[in-house]
């Protein structure tokens, strides 16, 4: 077994749309970024790639490249899940955090883990999200940033 730890921040904005977990969440801001900024997918993606030591998505999925521009993070995570696949692995769990003020996390929760659990081919029970607030601190407390961290264990499949 090898294990992967991801970590991804955007900046959230008006006038974006907040996916998250490949769920779309309706909020005041939407997250900023080259893709859909799904941070959560994009930690996953990375705790993957990490694991099995496939650098990470800026080498897969460089931001100066226009083809990566809005592009959907399902498809991000499916290519680290494949990447890990031609290597031999299967994931085996996920445990990840979300940091924001707003909106709620934990009311989206199952529709990003039952998301998640489809890309990846494996069990709802083998995804776990959770989310936590800064306590008004920082970049994120004022509501300017939003961050997700994400450790995998991959198996041999």
């Amino acid at each position: 077994m090898r294990v992967g730890f991801g970590f991804d921040v955007h900046q959230l904005k008006e006038g974006r749309e907040f996916w998250l977990g490949g769920v779309l969440i309706p909020a005041e801001k939407g997250i900023l970024g080259h893709s859909d900024a799904d941070v959560l997918l994009h930690a996953i993606s990375d705790a993957i790639l990490g694991a099995l030591a496939l650098g990470d998505i800026g080498i897969h999925f460089p931001d100066t490249s226009s083809d990566n521009k809005g592009l959907d993070s399902t498809i991000i995570l499916k290519k680290s899940i494949d990447l890990a696949r031609e290597k031999g692995y299967k994931l085996g769990n996920l445990d990840s955090t979300v940091v924001c003020e707003k909106p709620k996390i934990m009311p989206h929760a199952l529709a990003m883990r039952t998301r998640i659990a489809e890309i990846c081919e494996v069990d709802l029970s083998d995804i776990s999200i959770k989310a936590t607030t800064n306590e008004k601190l920082g970049f994120i407390g004022r509501e300017e940033g939003i961050v997700a961290h994400a450790v995998v264990m991959m198996v041999k499949a």
